[in-house]
């Protein structure tokens, strides 16, 4: 025993196990949000059955079953519910009612022993609204203009046909209002602009008056062409409705202009619903969110963060690049640099908070608004870098995550060989063509290194942002079609600030929680592409100087 001891396997073994363990853990974690979030597309059942309430009469519900928990007994008998039962603990049911601008309510729990039969009728729709969430009723009639077009059971492939032509119009509207009209702002926004900064400089003068005026009679009249085709647009789009009969009974009518989709959930195949499931994964992936951010998709968030990333990347990587060069290479080594060195060591544990308190101040205050005040007089009082926005984060970021790359590539550069450097300058070159030419591409792979551990740290960081430029709800991304097309101004979404935002401030938790572990899962993913991107690139510089021992 002694000797197994001494031979050092009881540490590789226990090694091992707490690298399984590690392994294990992460993929538990992965699996359940997953599972969690995944799983929250697919598309549920509608039930019907009816439920007893506490003074004994009956109600009916309509709904989706999410969850069933154990609960005891003297719990729901102190919430005034009669149950007729010897036993200590009874399941309750979470349905989501829908209907929310009809019950108030969106999601409620019902003790399982006070509800009858479940049933799954065919004639139930599910319709997703743009405003109020999900709506669960019996298809009842299709009016055109307030007349009744269709009723009875077999209305719903009308209903389908007049929502596709609704949700065309729709898609037409939203094209007009923000590109057409958006371009139209943009440039009046531009106008005033040109002719606050010839004030300004005291060049106005009656052409350019003439000239201002004339392109913004232009500009209006373009304006007003798509606010009659808007218009026209609308009054089609709000032709039709449908009535659906809610769990009370009573009809409700819905214009199909705020419809999102609509479907009957208890009659599709197995195929239509793998086809849904991975259509509302897309939708999820590419589309804007809706209803304070717990409905739609995330793309904003998604673009934010992988431009955020981009940018934060091509600031920390060349001067942490050029700070290691300067202190192992041309620094003479000293007590000033061991205490350089000591600082920059101790920069990777200041609290990420702090970094956002500095980039308010700094970038934000002190260098945005003096760039406010030389560049964009003309835009004041109102702030153009002044505020916060995607360039101070990828900055701040970039000082939070600058130290790892310094250290990474210091690394680096001391495991060059000297022999590499006494042979390259025995042949004549400089010191400067040395470092370029030979030490700096065998130092490729630590640099890279470097670069993988900034990204995953300032993916996912959230309170320095908070500070500096994320917003619960961008209305324009930084990158579009309109001059200088990257806005390094605008503030931007973020998924670790979506995931803050969804699961602790909204204010319809039930509906939030699936879309925290599908957002917290698409975050790992989008690390996880970045992290790999560089990994395969640090892997061809490894490659090209494969004698170099591995950094």
């Amino acid at each position: 025993m002694k000797n197994w001891f001494n031979s050092g396997s009881p540490w590789i073994w226990l090694t091992a196990g707490a690298t399984a363990i590690c392994v294990l853990a992460v993929a538990g974690v992965l699996a359940l949000t997953a599972l969690r979030g995944l799983g929250h597309f697919w598309p549920k059942p509608v039930m019907e059955t009816t439920f007893v309430e506490s003074d004994g009469s009956t109600t009916r519900l309509i709904g989706e079953i999410r969850e069933r928990e154990e609960v005891a007994l003297r719990r729901l008998t102190e919430a005034g519910f009669k149950i007729n039962t010897s036993d200590a603990f009874v399941n309750r049911l979470l349905i989501k009612l829908g209907n929310r601008d009809v019950t108030g309510v969106d999601f409620k729990w019902y003790p399982e022993p006070l509800i009858g039969e479940l049933t799954y009728p065919k004639d139930v729709i599910t319709i997703e609204r743009r405003e109020w969430g999900n709506f669960y009723g019996h298809l009842k009639e299709i009016k055109e203009d307030g007349k009744v077009v269709a009723s009875g059971p077999e209305i719903f492939p009308e209903l389908k046909a007049r929502f596709e032509r609704a949700d065309a119009l729709f898609k037409q509207i939203y094209k007009i209002e923000k590109y057409d009209i958006g371009r139209v702002n943009f440039n009046l926004e531009q106008l005033r602009f040109e002719q606050r900064r010839a004030e300004l400089k005291g060049q106005v003068t009656d052409a350019l008056k003439n000239d201002l005026e004339a392109r913004r009679k232009l500009l209006q009249t373009q304006f007003e062409s798509y606010q009659t085709t808007l218009q026209a647009l609308r009054n089609e789009i709000g032709r039709d409705t449908v009535v659906a009969e809610v769990m009370d009974g009573k009809p409700v009518e819905i214009k199909l202009a705020l419809v999102a989709d609509v479907y009957e959930a208890n009659t599709l195949t197995l195929f239509e619903k793998i086809g849904f499931y991975f259509r509302k994964l897309g939708e999820f992936v590419m589309d804007d969110p809706r209803e304070a951010n717990t409905e739609g998709g995330i793309f904003p968030a998604i673009f934010g963060t992988v431009l955020m990333v981009l940018l934060m990347s091509v600031i920390t990587t060349p001067f942490g690049v050029m700070a290691a060069i300067y202190m192992r290479e041309y620094a003479k080594q000293g007590v000033l640099i061991r205490i350089i060195r000591i600082s920059v060591n101790n920069l990777a544990g200041v609290p990420s908070i702090v970094y956002g308190v500095f980039g308010l101040g700094f970038f934000v205050y002190f260098l945005g608004g003096n760039i406010d005040q030389l560049f964009f007089p003309e835009a004041l009082p109102a702030p153009t870098f002044g505020s916060p926005g995607i360039l101070w984060a990828s900055l701040t970021l970039a000082l939070l995550t600058l130290p790892v790359v310094i250290v990474s590539t210091e690394e680096g550069l001391a495991r060059v060989p000297r022999s590499v450097r006494e042979g390259s300058l025995a042949l004549g070159a400089t010191k400067a063509e040395t470092l370029w030419r030979t030490v700096l591409p065998m130092t490729g792979p630590a640099m890279m290194t470097g670069l993988i551990l900034a990204i995953a740290r300032a993916a996912g960081e959230v309170a320095p942002l908070m500070l500096v430029g994320v917003v619960k709800l961008a209305p324009t991304l930084p990158l579009d079609g309109f001059f200088p097309y990257l806005h390094l101004e605008r503030k931007f979404m973020h998924l670790g600030f979506h995931i803050y935002d969804v699961g602790f401030q909204s204010p319809n938790v039930e509906a939030a929680r699936p879309l925290v572990y599908a957002t917290a899962l698409l975050l790992v993913i989008v690390i996880m592409v970045l992290n790999l991107a560089a990994i395969r690139l640090r892997n061809r510089m490894r490659e090209k100087f494969h004698g170099l021992e591995s950094v």
